[in-house]
């Protein structure tokens, strides 16, 4: 069932099960903002990746796939900007973009993920493995953002997200996890990142 949705375009990839911290200055977007925070509103919020163009002034080309995610916490400052923080939820894809005034908006489908299967066990210990070991990796070289030893959910469908959030991976790479089928994502997933690791492992060795 299509729904409509306030989109936030921008230039990285939210996941789910990913936190979304936001300093929201442009005029259009602290309108959205003052509409998720009035009382009894909806705060529920669409991201999507601009595939081409900038964050500000408008007129990017967006991804169709993108993220759903729920205002946690916010705080406007006193000339009006805002301080966000979004939690991602689920996986959409743009049937139809609305007009931009007063604010990006767009017709959704939501995108469930199917309930895990136990045969994505083996890919998703594989896929933790290869995301620790480049952590570890750029730890070395002091470049990590996430710390080697981080604590993942139990439950595997959260535990899989969470290794896509974590993982040393640019926009575009993170983009293709998104919109990938579950199984098709892990082995997605440990082939990136173990390219990745080549590369840092070649830094390392002083190349």
């Amino acid at each position: 069932m299509s729904r409509h949705l306030p989109i936030f375009p921008l230039g990285s990839v939210l996941l789910p099960m990913q936190l979304l911290p936001l300093h929201v200055f442009e005029p259009r977007y602290r309108e959205l903002m003052d509409c998720l925070t009035a009382p009894g509103a909806a705060t529920e919020l669409g991201v999507v990746l601009i595939e081409r163009g900038r964050e500000v002034g408008g007129g990017d080309q967006r991804v169709s796939v993108g993220t759903t995610s729920h205002l946690v916490e916010s705080e406007m400052l006193p000339d009006g900007r805002w301080l966000a923080v979004f939690a991602g939820a689920g996986r959409f894809r743009v049937v139809d973009w609305l007009p931009d005034d007063p604010y990006p908006r767009a017709v959704v489908e939501d995108l469930p993920d199917p309930a895990w299967d136990s045969a994505d066990d083996a890919a998703l210990a594989a896929a933790e493995e290869e995301v620790r070991q480049a952590l570890a990796m750029a730890a070395e070289l002091q470049e990590a953002t996430v710390a080697p030893g981080f604590q993942l959910a139990a439950d595997p469908a959260r535990r899989a997200w969470q290794l896509c959030a974590v993982a040393p991976l640019g926009p575009l790479d993170r983009q293709r996890l998104l919109e990938a089928p579950t199984a098709i994502r892990l082995a997605t997933l440990a082939t990136e990142v173990a390219e990745v690791k080549r590369m840092l492992a070649f830094r390392l060795s002083g190349g």
